[in-house]
């Protein structure tokens, strides 16, 4: 019986690493199932004009747990992600690599608050990307210290 409870948490734990695996890191011959396969379209969000698209890549999580978990469901804290963001009338691409946590402290040093929730369900991570309805929730300190303009 004790070996049955252990299995189960062991199985509802998040294992980060998975989580930031992409499907280029996995082999080569092995399918995707349809439960795994991810549409690219929800990994990207555009600007208001539509000239813009943006794409983050997970880098980095904190091996924090998350407070409530009943409450909220498995959660991850990001603490560095890569953003690609591509023009398209040029078809420029521009990356940078941000560090959320020392954005988040700096912003609260300068203008007294913060308004970054680095906490990301782990189910709106496909294939090491957040999901575009969470992109505004990962950036907006590096937003409000001008170092993106989307």
């Amino acid at each position: 019986m004790l070996s049955e409870e252990k299995t189960d948490v062991e199985s509802s734990e998040i294992r980060t690493d998975a989580l930031l695996e992409t499907v280029s890191d996995a082999e080569v011959n092995s399918r995707i199932s349809f439960e795994e396969f991810t549409d690219e379209r929800i990994l990207i969000s555009h600007d208001a004009f539509g000239n813009k698209q943006m794409k983050i890549k997970v880098l980095e999580v904190s091996d924090e747990t998350p407070p409530s978990k009943w409450k909220f469901g498995d959660r991850v804290k990001v603490t560095k992600i890569l953003v690609t963001i591509k023009h398209l009338t040029t078809q420029q691409v521009e990356e940078g690599e941000f560090d959320i946590e020392a954005i988040e402290r700096e912003l609260a040093e300068k203008r007294h608050y913060s308004s970054t929730n680095r906490w990301i369900p782990a189910s709106d991570i496909k294939n090491g990307y957040v999901i575009g309805s969470k992109h505004t929730r990962l950036i907006s300190d590096a937003s409000a210290l001008d170092y993106i303009a989307f």
